[in-house]
Parts: C-alpha cells; sequence; structure tokens
C-alpha cells in the first residue's frame, strides 16, 4: 500500500513538473511570410517576358523556359541605382535551348530586371509593391 502511494505521489510530482517547463519563456508567434507566388518568364530571341510584371514583395518562384537555339543564363537583380541596404541578384546555371529553370528569390519592394548576358535581348522589367499579408492562418501551407 504504501509502495502505491509513494509511486502515485512521484508521477503527480512528475505531471506537474512537466507542466510547468516552458512557461516562464518569452516565445514569440512570429507571422509566417506571405505565401510564395509562382512567376512564368520566357527567353526568345527578342526579349525576357515575364507573367506576372507587378505583384507584392515577399517569396517568388520564377520558372524560366528557354526557346532560343543557345544556352542562357537568367538574371534577376534590383534596379536602383544607390540604396541603403545591398541588392539582390541571383542567376540560373546555364539553361539549355528548351529546358527550364527555376529561380526562388524573395524580393522586397522595388524595381526588378531579368535579363541574359549580351546577345541583344532585351531585358524584362518587373515592379514589386507592398509586403503580401502573411500566410500565418492559410490551411496547408508548406
Amino acid at each position: 500500500m504504501r509502495r502505491t502511494a509513494a509511486t502515485v505521489s512521484l508521477a503527480v510530482a512528475g505531471v506537474v513538473a512537466l507542466a510547468g517547463c516552458g512557461s516562464g519563456s518569452d516565445y514569440a508567434n512570429t507571422p509566417r511570410p506571405p505565401a510564395p507566388i509562382v512567376l512564368t518568364a520566357s527567353v526568345d530571341d527578342q526579349r525576357v517576358s515575364v507573367s506576372p510584371r507587378s505583384f507584392g514583395a515577399g517569396p517568388i518562384s520564377l520558372i524560366v523556359t528557354n526557346q532560343t537555339k543557345r544556352s542562357q543564363r537568367v538574371t534577376i537583380e534590383t534596379d536602383e541605382k544607390a540604396g541603403s541596404r545591398p541588392g539582390i541578384r541571383q542567376e540560373t546555371a546555364p539553361i539549355s535551348p528548351l529546358d527550364t529553370a527555376t529561380l526562388k528569390v524573395d524580393v522586397r519592394p522595388g524595381r526588378y530586371s531579368v535579363h541574359v548576358g549580351g546577345d541583344g535581348i532585351t531585358a524584362a522589367l518587373l515592379r514589386v509593391g507592398a509586403q503580401r499579408p502573411s500566410a500565418q492562418n492559410d490551411l496547408l501551407q508548406p
């Protein structure tokens, strides 16, 4: 009988101790970033085309298809002359003709250029507006 009482007392003490763990923490439930959006781009012999060309700041996935007869490297970069922060610049590996590549970028408000090196192919210009809303309460987010 004494063993049962001692075992129950220890079990209750253990549960109380575990329940108190973390009660003094200052966990901040920071909101999630906006849900990523997908932009599509194509490179042909005349220009780089991107759709949509204007959207809100946050994470994007830029899916690029190369419709030229040569490998292309596609670059997305800020189109700022002088800013208070360093600019964003990301580049794909060479994309073979009729192949695709994806760039994942977390863009902030401003103007961006999507271009290829040389060849006289006209760059696409993007306008990024204010931050998109948080995906905090959206279900089925990655």
